[in-house]
């Protein structure tokens, strides 16, 4: 009879030290929206990759022990109205502590409106537009905006001796963004803005642009675009023989830009927080990492997600892990500085949340991406 109760009292602390450890497994999760489909559907696959990989990462380190954090990929289509129906659908889940996206400014400030009501905090690795982070406490984002990076293009094209350039950019919030902080800058340090053109989503005919601005007679051009429009535009600068200086932003920063521009692309300058070929051992094994995994290189959009994942995970552990709520993650990652980036170091504004981070100018010589100094 001993017997039997020492057995039956082994069997209920076996069970007993079961459920405990059952309870103390939680899954947290990381709401993740982008266009995973449709006229940007390759920047989604991008993003979706760098997150992927970076929490699945962070899942074996064992940062967080009993804890599993799981990421919830939606499709935004890159439609504002698919934005704000996602947002309320990771908002009314709650597992999903925060949110990462969009890819375009339009849909992230979009589904901005929501988090900032149901208090969800959200980063965006590429809304660049500096209405972004003033929806309201709860939006971050790891990109730098057009307000620090058009006038530092300008300024350079300026030093270089550019007087009279031509601005050409994609028509959305962004571009627009581009375009007038690029102006500003121009017009107030000396230089002439001898035209402005502005093109829809999917253009891939620029000759009408670019005969207009060639009127104009502009040392140089400066390009607000992606990789897809950036390649055909260089190609068509090329074949109707136009010699001005190109400029760009750091959008069409991208391997696949050099493989479709081919030596069209040559001598473009542009900027950068994610060098490919830099020495950091941290970017030299996200790179061998993600190539190893996806069987393609990283370009920079592929860094700012991986970034933006790590820093919301990051948050995570500092917000108390099993025990964390979203007014802690959002604390957590307002407080976030010199995080270690593969995109370089971040740190947020104690007070608007902006990014502190330096860009890297480029200039694109013989089909390579080369450090200017």
């Amino acid at each position: 009879m001993k017997k039997y109760y020492r057995t039956l009292f082994a069997t209920i602390c076996m069970a007993a030290f079961s459920c405990g450890v059952s309870a103390q497994n939680k899954t947290i999760a990381i709401g993740y929206h982008a266009p995973l489909s449709g006229e940007n559907a390759q920047y989604g696959a991008l993003f979706r990759n760098s997150a992927t990989l970076a929490v699945d990462e962070f899942n074996k380190s064992g940062r967080l022990p009993g804890v599993t954090v799981q990421l919830k990929f939606e499709d935004s289509k890159g439609e504002s109205k698919e934005g704000v129906n996602i947002a309320r659908k990771f908002s009314d889940d709650p597992s999903i502590l925060a949110a990462i996206g969009d890819f375009s400014s339009g849909v992230s400030m979009a589904a901005g409106q929501v988090y900032a009501q149901t208090k969800l905090p959200q980063l965006s690795q590429t809304a660049s537009h500096p209405d972004f982070v003033k929806i309201s406490e709860y939006q971050f984002r790891n990109i730098t905006t057009m307000s620090y990076e058009s006038p530092l293009i300008a300024k350079w094209a300026l030093a270089n001796g550019a007087k009279k350039i031509a601005v050409v950019a994609i028509q959305n919030d962004w571009g627009q963004s581009v375009v007038s902080n690029f102006v500003d800058y121009v017009k107030a340090n000396g230089g002439e803005i001898t035209d402005v053109e502005m093109f829809n989503p999917g253009t891939r005919d620029f000759r009408s642009i670019l005969t207009k601005v060639a009127r104009g007679k502009p040392d140089a051009i400066y390009l607000g675009s992606f990789y897809e429009d950036g390649s055909a535009f260089l190609q068509q600068k090329v074949q109707l023989g136009l010699k001005q200086q190109m400029y760009g932003t750091s959008s069409l920063y991208s391997q696949k830009l050099l493989e479709l521009a081919g030596p069209a692309a040559n001598n473009l300058n542009l900027s950068t927080t994610f060098m490919l070929d830099s020495p950091e051992p941290h970017v030299k094994a996200f790179v061998k990492d993600y190539e190893a995994r996806y069987g393609s290189k990283p370009d920079m959009f592929a860094a700012q997600a991986y970034d933006a994942t790590n820093i919301v995970l990051k948050a995570f552990v500092a917000a108390g892990g099993a025990n964390a709520t979203r007014a802690k993650v959002r604390d957590a990652m307002a407080a976030t500085r010199d995080f270690p980036g593969v995109t370089g170091v971040t740190s947020f504004d104690p007070k608007t949340r902006e990014p502190a981070k330096l860009l890297t100018k480029l200039e694109i010589q013989n089909g390579k991406f080369v450090l200017v100094k």
